[in-house]
C-alpha cells in the first residue's frame, strides 16, 4: 500500500461510516484494535469517530494503520420473545 493509500483517511467527509485499525503503544499485549463507526470529525491530526456505544474515539494520525469506509450497519432485529 503507497503511502497516499494510508492518508485517503484526510479526504474522508464526516456522516460515513468508517473502520480504523490503530496502533497501541508497545508495552501494551493487544497491539493493535479497531474503532468502527460514524466519522465525526476529520483533519490532519487525525479522526474522530462515534462508536454505536456513543463513546466518540479519537484516533491520532500517527495510530492509524489502515483505515476504510464501510457501508452502513444492518438495522437492528427485534429481540425474541
Amino acid at each position: 500500500m503507497s503511502r497516499q493509500d494510508q492518508r485517503a483517511w484526510r479526504a474522508w467527509s464526516p456522516g460515513v461510516r468508517v473502520v480504523v485499525r490503530r496502533t497501541l503503544p508497545d508495552d501494551d499485549p493487544q497491539r493493535w484494535t479497531d474503532v468502527l463507526g460514524d466519522l465525526v470529525a476529520v483533519d490532519d491530526e487525525g479522526v474522530s469517530v462515534l462508536t454505536r456505544r456513543g463513546d466518540t474515539v479519537r484516533v491520532p494520525a500517527g495510530e492509524i494503520a489502515l483505515a476504510k469506509i464501510v457501508p452502513p450497519a444492518p438495522a437492528r432485529r427485534p429481540r425474541a420473545r
